[in-house]
């Protein structure tokens, strides 16, 4: 009995290793111009006519997150910014990634053949992209962007939306400003 006791706790914590990541995981890439000297930057706003497609719930849960964030590094949120934040999202059905393969095949004498069909199974995660961009207010020019990936869901609890907006905000300005 105690083999398969400790086969189902191996087989069982197999599973949640492989399969958390996948449910928490947030991709980030960032890009930003190599000749800009973050030094420069104190202030931030966003911009004017924020279209953030999240809902507006979202919208603010995320400023919040951000804005907590810029904060603790030193940046205060003014009328008469140096830089201005613009966020927008989409979201999108990644491809499902399994599929279950069937074949048929025959031999006679000597020629060969085979038929196979690939089946999907299940839909893929719901995933959202949230695109941060930095924009100098005094030249008008794009110094820094942050495009964050992540899943989500549409039936989650406000409290999981507030900490998974959290933590894509907390991912995304982990690398603002870039380190040298």
């Amino acid at each position: 009995m105690k083999p398969i006791t400790t086969l189902i706790r191996y087989f069982g914590l197999t599973f949640l290793v492989l399969c958390l990541p996948s449910c928490v995981s947030i991709r980030v890439n960032y890009d930003y111009d190599k000749g800009t000297d973050f030094t420069n930057y104190s202030t931030y706003n966003y911009y004017p006519e924020l279209n953030t497609g999240l809902s507006e719930l979202d919208t603010r849960r995320l400023m919040e997150a951000v804005d907590s964030i810029m904060q603790g590094k030193g940046y205060l949120l003014s009328e008469e910014p140096d830089f201005l934040i613009n966020i927008q999202s989409n979201a999108y059905r990644s491809p499902g990634g399994s599929a279950v393969g069937v074949g048929v095949g025959g031999t006679g004498g000597h020629v060969g053949g085979g038929v196979s069909v690939g089946l999907p199974l299940g839909q893929g995660n719901l995933e959202r992209e949230i695109v941060f961009d930095l924009v100098d207010s005094q030249k008008d020019a794009l110094f820094w962007q942050a495009v964050s990936n992540s899943s989500y869901s549409d039936n989650a609890t406000p409290l999981s939306r507030e900490e998974k907006l959290r933590a894509v905000a907390g991912k995304v300005f982990s690398k603002f400003p870039p380190s040298k």
